[in-house]
Protein backbone atom coordinates (compact mmCIF):
# COMPACT_ATOMS: atom_id res chain seq x y z
CA UNK A 1 0.00 0.00 0.00
CA UNK A 2 1.26 3.44 -0.58
CA UNK A 3 1.96 5.92 2.09
CA UNK A 4 2.39 9.51 1.87
CA UNK A 5 5.96 10.73 2.07
CA UNK A 6 7.86 10.75 5.49
CA UNK A 7 9.21 13.58 6.64
CA UNK A 8 12.72 14.49 6.16
CA UNK A 9 13.91 13.32 9.62
CA UNK A 10 12.18 10.22 9.79
CA UNK A 11 13.67 9.39 6.02
CA UNK A 12 16.86 9.73 6.81
CA UNK A 13 16.52 8.21 9.69
CA UNK A 14 15.28 4.70 8.07
CA UNK A 15 17.84 5.22 4.95
CA UNK A 16 20.39 5.28 8.02
CA UNK A 17 19.27 2.28 9.56
CA UNK A 18 19.09 0.14 6.17
CA UNK A 19 22.98 1.92 5.44
CA UNK A 20 23.28 0.03 9.19
CA UNK A 21 22.23 -2.65 8.03
CA UNK A 22 24.28 -3.75 5.22
CA UNK A 23 27.78 -2.56 7.24
CA UNK A 24 27.18 -4.69 10.03
CA UNK A 25 26.18 -7.26 7.25
CA UNK A 26 23.22 -8.23 10.33
CA UNK A 27 20.32 -6.94 8.15
CA UNK A 28 17.06 -8.67 8.09
CA UNK A 29 19.09 -12.38 8.84
CA UNK A 30 18.62 -14.59 6.74
CA UNK A 31 16.14 -13.43 4.37
CA UNK A 32 18.71 -11.17 3.14
CA UNK A 33 21.59 -13.48 2.48
CA UNK A 34 18.81 -15.26 0.76
CA UNK A 35 18.26 -12.24 -1.57
CA UNK A 36 22.09 -12.16 -2.17
CA UNK A 37 23.48 -11.91 -5.74
CA UNK A 38 26.28 -14.75 -5.91
CA UNK A 39 28.84 -14.01 -8.78
CA UNK A 40 32.35 -15.38 -9.55
CA UNK A 41 33.97 -12.56 -10.61
CA UNK A 42 37.06 -12.63 -13.39
CA UNK A 43 39.95 -14.13 -12.00
CA UNK A 44 38.27 -15.18 -9.05
CA UNK A 45 39.46 -19.23 -9.42
CA UNK A 46 36.25 -20.45 -10.15
CA UNK A 47 35.96 -23.25 -12.74
CA UNK A 48 35.06 -22.17 -15.91
CA UNK A 49 32.39 -24.95 -15.91
CA UNK A 50 30.50 -23.69 -13.15
CA UNK A 51 27.50 -21.40 -13.45
CA UNK A 52 26.83 -18.24 -12.00
CA UNK A 53 24.18 -18.03 -9.20
CA UNK A 54 21.77 -15.32 -8.59
CA UNK A 55 18.76 -15.05 -6.19
CA UNK A 56 16.36 -12.80 -7.41
CA UNK A 57 13.14 -11.38 -5.58
CA UNK A 58 9.80 -11.40 -7.59
CA UNK A 59 6.31 -10.64 -7.19
CA UNK A 60 3.41 -11.50 -5.34
CA UNK A 61 2.90 -15.24 -3.90
CA UNK A 62 0.39 -17.12 -5.07
CA UNK A 63 -1.33 -15.32 -8.07
CA UNK A 64 -0.78 -16.66 -12.01
CA UNK A 65 1.97 -14.27 -12.52
CA UNK A 66 4.12 -15.34 -10.36
CA UNK A 67 3.19 -19.11 -10.51
CA UNK A 68 2.63 -19.54 -14.16
CA UNK A 69 5.37 -17.00 -15.34
CA UNK A 70 7.87 -15.34 -13.12
CA UNK A 71 9.07 -18.64 -11.31
CA UNK A 72 9.02 -20.82 -14.54
CA UNK A 73 11.59 -17.94 -16.38
CA UNK A 74 14.28 -17.73 -13.60
CA UNK A 75 14.12 -21.47 -12.42
CA UNK A 76 14.09 -23.51 -15.81
CA UNK A 77 14.35 -20.72 -18.94
CA UNK A 78 17.23 -18.92 -18.59
CA UNK A 79 19.36 -21.07 -17.98
CA UNK A 80 18.49 -22.88 -21.22
CA UNK A 81 18.94 -19.35 -22.52
CA UNK A 82 22.39 -19.06 -21.10
CA UNK A 83 23.49 -22.42 -22.11
CA UNK A 84 23.13 -23.72 -18.46
CA UNK A 85 25.71 -20.39 -17.41
CA UNK A 86 23.12 -18.85 -15.30
CA UNK A 87 21.40 -20.72 -12.20
CA UNK A 88 18.78 -18.83 -10.36
CA UNK A 89 16.54 -18.96 -7.69
CA UNK A 90 13.44 -16.83 -7.02
CA UNK A 91 11.71 -16.20 -3.80
CA UNK A 92 8.16 -13.58 -4.00
CA UNK A 93 8.82 -10.61 -2.05
CA UNK A 94 6.06 -11.07 -0.30
CA UNK A 95 7.84 -14.44 1.03
CA UNK A 96 10.88 -13.10 1.67
CA UNK A 97 11.52 -11.56 5.04
CA UNK A 98 11.47 -8.05 3.56
CA UNK A 99 8.95 -5.00 3.56
CA UNK A 100 7.75 -4.09 0.29
CA UNK A 101 8.17 -0.19 1.66
CA UNK A 102 12.02 -1.20 1.82
CA UNK A 103 12.63 -3.09 -1.55
CA UNK A 104 13.55 0.20 -3.16
CA UNK A 105 16.63 1.29 -0.94
CA UNK A 106 17.40 -2.37 -0.51
CA UNK A 107 17.72 -2.18 -4.24
CA UNK A 108 19.89 0.82 -4.23
CA UNK A 109 22.03 -0.33 -1.14
CA UNK A 110 22.81 -3.73 -3.08
CA UNK A 111 20.87 -6.10 -0.18
CA UNK A 112 17.93 -7.17 -2.83
CA UNK A 113 20.85 -7.14 -6.38
CA UNK A 114 17.70 -8.21 -8.56
CA UNK A 115 14.57 -7.06 -7.35
CA UNK A 116 10.85 -6.47 -8.06
CA UNK A 117 9.14 -3.51 -6.33
CA UNK A 118 5.24 -2.65 -6.78
CA UNK A 119 5.18 1.22 -7.95
CA UNK A 120 2.73 2.29 -6.06
CA UNK A 121 4.81 1.36 -2.37
CA UNK A 122 8.12 2.57 -4.15
CA UNK A 123 6.47 6.03 -4.41
CA UNK A 124 6.03 6.25 -0.66
CA UNK A 125 10.04 7.21 -1.49
CA UNK A 126 9.60 8.39 -4.36
CA UNK A 127 6.11 9.44 -5.99
CA UNK A 128 7.43 10.04 -9.41
CA UNK A 129 7.67 6.74 -10.04
CA UNK A 130 4.09 6.20 -10.10
CA UNK A 131 3.01 8.10 -12.18
CA UNK A 132 2.18 5.44 -14.78
CA UNK A 133 -0.23 4.40 -12.77
CA UNK A 134 -2.58 6.92 -10.79
CA UNK A 135 -5.61 6.34 -10.47
CA UNK A 136 -8.09 6.74 -13.55
CA UNK A 137 -5.18 7.92 -15.68
CA UNK A 138 -5.42 3.87 -17.47
CA UNK A 139 -9.23 3.49 -17.52
CA UNK A 140 -8.39 0.32 -20.33
CA UNK A 141 -5.40 -1.73 -21.57
CA UNK A 142 -4.80 0.22 -24.36
CA UNK A 143 -4.65 3.50 -22.32
CA UNK A 144 -2.02 2.23 -19.97
CA UNK A 145 0.26 0.18 -22.64
CA UNK A 146 0.25 4.11 -24.09
CA UNK A 147 1.31 6.06 -20.73
CA UNK A 148 4.04 3.63 -19.60
CA UNK A 149 5.40 3.50 -23.47
CA UNK A 150 5.95 7.28 -23.53
CA UNK A 151 7.12 7.26 -19.42
CA UNK A 152 9.39 4.18 -20.13
CA UNK A 153 12.67 5.78 -20.49
CA UNK A 154 11.84 8.74 -17.80
CA UNK A 155 11.29 5.96 -15.50
CA UNK A 156 14.88 4.30 -16.46
CA UNK A 157 16.31 7.87 -15.62
CA UNK A 158 15.04 7.92 -12.05
CA UNK A 159 16.12 4.81 -11.12
CA UNK A 160 19.14 4.60 -12.43
CA UNK A 161 20.39 8.60 -11.21
CA UNK A 162 18.53 8.24 -8.08
CA UNK A 163 19.08 4.52 -6.67
CA UNK A 164 21.48 3.05 -8.98
CA UNK A 165 19.01 0.80 -10.33
CA UNK A 166 19.17 -0.68 -13.73
CA UNK A 167 15.57 -1.02 -15.38
CA UNK A 168 15.07 -4.24 -16.94
CA UNK A 169 11.29 -4.68 -16.94
CA UNK A 170 8.16 -3.10 -16.05
CA UNK A 171 4.68 -5.60 -15.27
CA UNK A 172 1.08 -5.11 -14.95
CA UNK A 173 -1.58 -6.91 -12.71
CA UNK A 174 -4.98 -7.47 -13.95
CA UNK A 175 -6.81 -4.42 -13.78
CA UNK A 176 -8.42 -3.39 -10.32
CA UNK A 177 -12.46 -2.21 -10.33
CA UNK A 178 -15.04 -1.99 -8.31
CA UNK A 179 -17.34 -4.98 -6.80
CA UNK A 180 -20.05 -3.96 -4.98
CA UNK A 181 -22.69 -5.28 -2.59
CA UNK A 182 -25.63 -3.37 -4.15
CA UNK A 183 -26.63 -2.02 -7.65
CA UNK A 184 -24.64 1.46 -8.94
CA UNK A 185 -24.96 2.57 -12.53
CA UNK A 186 -21.74 4.27 -12.59
CA UNK A 187 -19.47 6.47 -10.31
CA UNK A 188 -21.86 9.39 -9.28
CA UNK A 189 -23.64 5.98 -7.47
CA UNK A 190 -20.62 5.83 -5.26
CA UNK A 191 -21.49 8.80 -2.40
CA UNK A 192 -21.99 7.74 1.06
CA UNK A 193 -20.87 4.40 0.28
CA UNK A 194 -17.72 2.44 2.23
CA UNK A 195 -14.85 1.35 -0.41
CA UNK A 196 -12.33 -1.22 0.17
CA UNK A 197 -8.87 0.62 -1.25
CA UNK A 198 -4.87 -0.38 -1.14
CA UNK A 199 -3.48 2.84 -1.86
CA UNK A 200 -3.34 7.04 -1.08
CA UNK A 201 -4.68 7.47 -4.51
CA UNK A 202 -6.92 5.07 -4.65
CA UNK A 203 -8.33 6.56 -1.38
CA UNK A 204 -8.00 10.07 -3.08
CA UNK A 205 -10.70 9.18 -5.66
CA UNK A 206 -12.80 7.38 -3.49
CA UNK A 207 -13.38 10.45 -0.97
CA UNK A 208 -13.48 12.85 -4.25
CA UNK A 209 -16.37 10.69 -5.33
CA UNK A 210 -18.14 11.25 -1.96
CA UNK A 211 -17.24 7.63 -0.48
CA UNK A 212 -15.55 6.54 2.26
CA UNK A 213 -12.45 4.97 1.97
CA UNK A 214 -11.61 2.12 3.79
CA UNK A 215 -7.76 0.63 3.71
CA UNK A 216 -8.61 -3.17 4.05
CA UNK A 217 -5.81 -5.77 3.66
CA UNK A 218 -6.62 -7.82 0.22
CA UNK A 219 -7.39 -11.20 2.40
CA UNK A 220 -9.85 -9.84 4.60
CA UNK A 221 -11.96 -7.87 1.22
CA UNK A 222 -14.57 -10.58 1.08
CA UNK A 223 -15.21 -11.12 4.76
CA UNK A 224 -15.15 -6.91 4.96
CA UNK A 225 -18.33 -6.67 1.91
CA UNK A 226 -20.14 -10.14 3.41
CA UNK A 227 -19.87 -8.48 6.60
CA UNK A 228 -20.83 -4.82 5.92
CA UNK A 229 -17.99 -3.39 7.02
CA UNK A 230 -17.37 -2.11 3.21
CA UNK A 231 -19.98 -1.51 0.89
CA UNK A 232 -17.84 -1.85 -1.97
CA UNK A 233 -14.14 -2.72 -3.01
CA UNK A 234 -11.57 -1.99 -5.29
CA UNK A 235 -9.00 -4.89 -6.43
CA UNK A 236 -8.71 -7.15 -9.23
CA UNK A 237 -10.62 -8.27 -11.62
CA UNK A 238 -9.71 -12.00 -11.51
CA UNK A 239 -7.96 -11.83 -8.01
CA UNK A 240 -11.63 -10.62 -6.75
CA UNK A 241 -13.79 -13.84 -8.27
CA UNK A 242 -10.98 -15.85 -7.22
CA UNK A 243 -11.47 -15.15 -3.40
CA UNK A 244 -15.25 -15.12 -3.46
CA UNK A 245 -16.48 -11.49 -4.37
CA UNK A 246 -18.56 -12.80 -6.62
CA UNK A 247 -20.44 -14.76 -3.76
CA UNK A 248 -21.12 -11.46 -1.84
CA UNK A 249 -21.31 -8.91 -4.28
CA UNK A 250 -23.72 -7.94 -7.12
CA UNK A 251 -22.28 -5.92 -9.34
CA UNK A 252 -18.65 -4.94 -10.62
CA UNK A 253 -17.68 -1.90 -13.05
CA UNK A 254 -15.77 -2.35 -16.34
CA UNK A 255 -13.57 0.36 -16.01
CA UNK A 256 -9.85 0.09 -14.44
CA UNK A 257 -9.01 2.48 -11.20
CA UNK A 258 -5.44 1.18 -11.76
CA UNK A 259 -3.08 -2.05 -12.43
CA UNK A 260 -1.16 -2.59 -9.65
CA UNK A 261 2.27 -2.05 -12.13
CA UNK A 262 5.46 -2.99 -10.88
CA UNK A 263 9.64 -2.87 -11.99
CA UNK A 264 11.83 -5.45 -12.15
CA UNK A 265 15.57 -4.00 -11.98
CA UNK A 266 19.05 -4.39 -10.87
CA UNK A 267 21.76 -2.51 -8.40
CA UNK A 268 23.87 -1.33 -11.06
CA UNK A 269 27.01 -2.77 -9.18
CA UNK A 270 25.47 -6.15 -9.59
CA UNK A 271 24.33 -5.90 -12.89
CA UNK A 272 27.87 -4.79 -13.76
CA UNK A 273 29.42 -7.61 -12.38
CA UNK A 274 27.99 -10.26 -14.98
CA UNK A 275 29.52 -10.59 -18.12
CA UNK A 276 28.32 -8.57 -20.83
CA UNK A 277 26.96 -11.46 -23.02
CA UNK A 278 24.73 -12.66 -20.49
CA UNK A 279 23.90 -9.43 -19.54
CA UNK A 280 22.74 -9.00 -22.47
CA UNK A 281 20.37 -12.80 -22.43
CA UNK A 282 19.09 -11.32 -19.21
CA UNK A 283 17.86 -8.34 -20.53
CA UNK A 284 15.79 -10.20 -23.57
CA UNK A 285 14.89 -12.69 -21.62
CA UNK A 286 13.12 -10.16 -19.30
CA UNK A 287 11.79 -8.07 -22.24
CA UNK A 288 10.20 -11.66 -23.57
CA UNK A 289 9.18 -12.33 -20.14
CA UNK A 290 7.69 -8.21 -19.95
CA UNK A 291 5.79 -9.08 -22.97
CA UNK A 292 4.01 -12.41 -21.87
CA UNK A 293 3.14 -11.22 -18.47
CA UNK A 294 0.84 -7.82 -20.02
CA UNK A 295 -0.58 -10.36 -22.43
CA UNK A 296 -1.66 -12.43 -19.44
CA UNK A 297 -2.88 -9.40 -17.38
CA UNK A 298 -5.02 -8.40 -20.25
CA UNK A 299 -6.54 -11.86 -20.65
CA UNK A 300 -7.06 -11.86 -16.91
CA UNK A 301 -8.31 -8.80 -16.83
CA UNK A 302 -10.83 -10.18 -19.32
CA UNK A 303 -11.26 -13.44 -17.91
CA UNK A 304 -12.11 -12.40 -14.21
CA UNK A 305 -14.84 -10.08 -15.76
CA UNK A 306 -16.37 -12.70 -17.74
CA UNK A 307 -16.03 -15.53 -14.59
CA UNK A 308 -18.03 -13.22 -12.48
CA UNK A 309 -20.75 -12.42 -14.55
CA UNK A 310 -20.64 -16.32 -15.87
CA UNK A 311 -20.39 -15.07 -19.92
CA UNK A 312 -17.51 -18.06 -20.39
CA UNK A 313 -17.86 -21.84 -20.19
CA UNK A 314 -18.34 -23.10 -16.90
CA UNK A 315 -15.20 -25.22 -17.46
CA UNK A 316 -13.38 -21.58 -17.79
CA UNK A 317 -14.15 -20.64 -14.32
CA UNK A 318 -14.01 -22.92 -11.60
CA UNK A 319 -16.08 -22.50 -8.27
CA UNK A 320 -19.12 -20.28 -10.16
CA UNK A 321 -20.92 -18.25 -8.11
CA UNK A 322 -24.26 -19.00 -7.08
CA UNK A 323 -25.58 -15.69 -9.10
CA UNK A 324 -23.90 -14.19 -11.96
CA UNK A 325 -22.86 -10.18 -11.40
CA UNK A 326 -24.06 -7.59 -13.19
CA UNK A 327 -21.48 -5.82 -15.19
CA UNK A 328 -21.48 -2.45 -14.90
CA UNK A 329 -20.36 -0.50 -18.46
CA UNK A 330 -18.04 2.28 -18.95
CA UNK A 331 -20.65 5.17 -20.12
CA UNK A 332 -19.82 8.45 -21.66
CA UNK A 333 -20.85 9.94 -18.13
CA UNK A 334 -18.12 7.94 -16.58
CA UNK A 335 -15.66 9.06 -18.96
CA UNK A 336 -15.90 12.04 -18.51
CA UNK A 337 -16.14 11.75 -14.52
CA UNK A 338 -12.82 10.10 -14.75
CA UNK A 339 -11.23 12.71 -16.87
CA UNK A 340 -12.20 15.36 -14.71
CA UNK A 341 -11.68 13.35 -11.56
CA UNK A 342 -7.78 13.05 -12.97
CA UNK A 343 -7.37 16.63 -13.81
CA UNK A 344 -8.85 17.69 -10.42
CA UNK A 345 -8.09 15.68 -7.84
CA UNK A 346 -5.50 12.39 -8.88
CA UNK A 347 -2.93 14.97 -10.49
CA UNK A 348 -2.93 17.97 -7.76
CA UNK A 349 -2.69 15.72 -5.28
CA UNK A 350 0.37 13.58 -7.05
CA UNK A 351 1.46 17.22 -7.59
CA UNK A 352 1.44 17.82 -3.77
CA UNK A 353 3.43 14.58 -2.51
CA UNK A 354 5.65 14.89 -5.91
CA UNK A 355 6.63 18.79 -6.48
CA UNK A 356 7.47 20.48 -9.12
CA UNK A 357 10.04 18.09 -10.75
CA UNK A 358 7.34 15.55 -11.30
CA UNK A 359 5.08 18.45 -12.74
CA UNK A 360 8.34 18.59 -15.80
CA UNK A 361 8.84 15.38 -16.21
CA UNK A 362 4.55 14.54 -16.49
CA UNK A 363 4.50 17.80 -19.41
CA UNK A 364 7.29 16.70 -20.93
CA UNK A 365 6.61 13.08 -21.57
CA UNK A 366 2.73 12.55 -20.71
CA UNK A 367 0.91 16.07 -21.54
CA UNK A 368 1.62 15.01 -25.36
CA UNK A 369 -0.48 11.58 -24.87
CA UNK A 370 -2.85 12.56 -23.13
CA UNK A 371 -3.32 16.10 -23.10
CA UNK A 372 -3.69 16.65 -19.30
CA UNK A 373 -1.59 19.56 -18.42
CA UNK A 374 0.30 19.09 -14.49
CA UNK A 375 0.22 22.87 -12.90
CA UNK A 376 2.33 23.42 -9.93
CA UNK A 377 0.92 24.47 -6.76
Amino acid sequence: MAERPKTGRARRARLTGLRTWRERGTAIRPAALAAMVLVSPPGSGARAAEPIRLTVVGGLAGVSQYKQLEQPFWQTEIGERTGGRLTVSIRPFNESGLRGEDMLQLMRLGVVPFGTALLAVAAGDEPELNAVDLPAINPDMAALKQTVAVYRDHLRQVLRERYGIELLGIYAYPAQVLFCTRAFTGLSDLSGRRVRTSSVGQSELMAALGAMPVIIPFAETTAALRDGVADCAITGTLSGYEIGLADVATHVHAMAISWGMSFFGANIAAWRALPADLREAVRQGVADLERRIWKQAEDDTARGLACATQSPAQSLCPGAPRNPMTLVPLTPGDAERRRRLLTETVLPRWIERCGDACVAAWNTTLKPALGVTAKAE
